[in-house]
């Protein structure tokens, strides 16, 4: 996340994207990895708009 220099919103929306996919996986913590996934969707989804 330092290396993308995110603002605190583009932080808190990839937060609760985790949550979503990490509830979504059935898990009650995030892990790295769903972190990982949402930055994926996040900068998947501003590319499109750019």
């Amino acid at each position: 996340m330092t290396e993308l220099d995110p603002s605190v919103f583009a932080c808190n929306r990839t937060v609760k994207v985790s949550r979503t996919i990490a509830d979504l996986d059935g898990k009650t913590e995030i892990s790295p990895e769903h972190v990982s996934e949402a930055i994926q969707y996040r900068t998947f989804d501003r590319t499109l708009w750019v």
